[in-house]
């Protein structure tokens, strides 16, 4: 909500902006943020970095997966040879074959049993019943029993896995993705600052132009008004033609100037369309152009806490989260040779089926287990890479101690131009006085004829260079005011940090 109300905010300022032709600093700031690819990537970061957190929170939770397969074989599986069918499949006409010939011979050894008609009758009997067919019939069955029939074979298994203990692995990867999507935020606040200190120079760059276009044009008509003034003392003869020369010349200069400072202020303006996003032909206003003074207010650079500022400078904030990821590295390396323990449970279905004989049904079984994986021996393997780690954790440590030093100095160095820039324009305003009251009297004694033509461009041409003097001062100031914020971390990105 509060990153939609501050949108909304942007989208009328830069309206109101557009619809008066009138931009300020923070609707150009809004324009670039806007329109800024490189705020668009570092935005998408991360979005990517906050998926990949809640991925890696997955780890800790059962996992459920389902395979299936099918198998088309050119021959299937057989329990008993070619001999052993036959004989099955033949056991009533060998039963049947081996009686025969067993009554044949018992009748044949003995003779006497021919007179005994009981016994005649009933070996009539067993040699006149069929029992072959049915003994066949028997061996043909158990013969099919036995067939397997696995030239289609079916196969399912539903499994759910379930981390008891991975050796910290899960922890230290939940840690580094988190660590992750915070230092793709600082990352982005750091894009951000830099687009907000390049609109910054763009923007007071045009105002200075813009100033000095009208200094030029300024200093050009005070050359013009000279012109004709010593045109008409040429006609009178109090002047002489090269006084007129002499003027004209600077004339023509000023002319010069005034289309150089022109032609700057274009590509300028351009430079700033281009950040804001905005056809590099729209004509637009700044409002510090419409100011006769800029006036900036002098910045208290004294009492700057460094240890604020390491911790408001996301560079700072940056490695020290490269820190602190490089130091779950150690643990999931480390993590990768400690014992590993996972809950297992499975459903497996299978078609043909032996859980009844072989049946071309879908018939299954559930089963439950635990996984223990140790790692015994790999050669110093992990040692070596748990070393490689600690030094790798090591180089962000040094690097944040070098940072912590530049820094340091960057801080020092921005407050030595804040306070050399005050001083600077402190000393431009007073020769602007000076150039003032120095034109004020070389026109008056011009005109009463006592000064010649040259001291009054002389006079001039001090002024011309006091004005664009205390321009630079003012914008250099300004400059120089947004580089120390920079430095400590402090440029005003939160309302545009969405």
């Amino acid at each position: 909500m509060k990153r939609l109300f501050f949108l909304l905010a942007w989208i009328g300022i830069v309206a109101q902006g557009f619809a008066q032709g009138v931009f300020s600093l923070d609707s150009c700031r809004a324009l670039a943020i806007a329109h800024n690819k490189t705020l668009l990537i570092s935005h998408e970061k991360i979005d990517a970095a906050h998926y990949e957190r809640k991925a890696a929170f997955t780890q800790y939770l059962p996992h459920i997966a389902a395979t299936g397969g099918y198998m088309r074989s050119q021959k299937e599986i057989s329990l008993l040879n070619h001999t052993q069918k036959e004989a099955l499949g033949s056991i009533g006409t060998q039963v049947s074959g081996a009686m025969q010939n067993g009554i044949t011979n018992l009748i044949t050894q003995n003779p006497a049993l021919l007179q005994d008609a009981g016994l005649m009758a009933l070996l009539q009997a067993l040699g006149s019943t069929d029992i072959a067919t049915p003994l066949n019939n028997l061996g043909n069955s158990i013969v099919d029993a036995f067939r397997t029939d696995t030239r289609n074979l079916y196969a399912g298994a539903l499994t759910l896995t379930q981390p008891l203990y991975m050796g910290g692995k899960i922890r230290a990867y939940n840690k580094i993705t988190r660590y992750a999507e915070e230092l793709a935020r600082q990352q982005h606040n750091n894009n951000l600052q830099d687009v907000i200190l390049s609109t910054d120079q763009a923007y007071w760059q045009v105002v200075s132009l813009a100033s000095k276009k009208k200094l030029a044009e300024g200093y050009l008509q005070l050359l013009q008004k000279l012109e004709s003034d010593v045109d008409k003392m040429i006609a009178q003869g109090v002047a002489t033609r090269a006084d007129g020369l002499s003027v004209k010349v600077k004339v023509n200069e000023a002319e010069m100037m005034l289309t150089k400072v022109d032609d700057g202020l274009s590509l300028a303006r351009m430079l700033l369309c281009q950040l804001c996003g905005i056809d590099l032909t729209t004509s637009f206003v700044l409002t510090d152009e419409q100011k006769e003074d800029l006036s900036p207010t002098p910045t208290n650079a004294a009492g700057i806490d460094m240890n604020s500022v390491y911790d408001s400078r996301p560079e700072m904030r940056s490695l020290q989260l490269a820190t602190q990821i490089y130091d779950q590295k150690i643990k999931l390396t480390r993590a990768d040779y400690l014992p590993s323990v996972a809950l297992m449970g499975s459903y497996m279905m299978t078609n043909p089926s032996v859980f009844n004989g072989f049946e071309n049904k879908f018939k299954g079984m559930w089963n439950v287990g635990v996984v223990l994986n140790i790692p015994l021996w790999n050669w110093g393997e992990g040692r070596y890479k748990i070393k490689a780690a600690r030094s790798e954790a090591r180089i962000t440590r040094y690097q944040l101690d070098d940072a912590k030093e530049k820094i340091t100095l960057q801080v020092h160095q921005s407050l030595f131009k804040v306070n050399e820039a005050a001083k600077k324009l402190s000393l431009a305003t007073r020769n602007l006085d000076k150039a003032h009251e120095n034109l004020r009297y070389a026109q008056l004694g011009f005109e009463e004829g006592v000064i010649p033509a040259a001291n009054v461009l002389e006079a001039h041409t001090a002024w011309l260079s006091a004005q664009s003097e205390k321009i630079d001062a003012q914008i250099d100031v300004k400059l120089t005011q947004l580089y120390l914020q920079k430095a400590t971390g402090e440029l005003n990105t939160g309302t545009f940090n969405f």
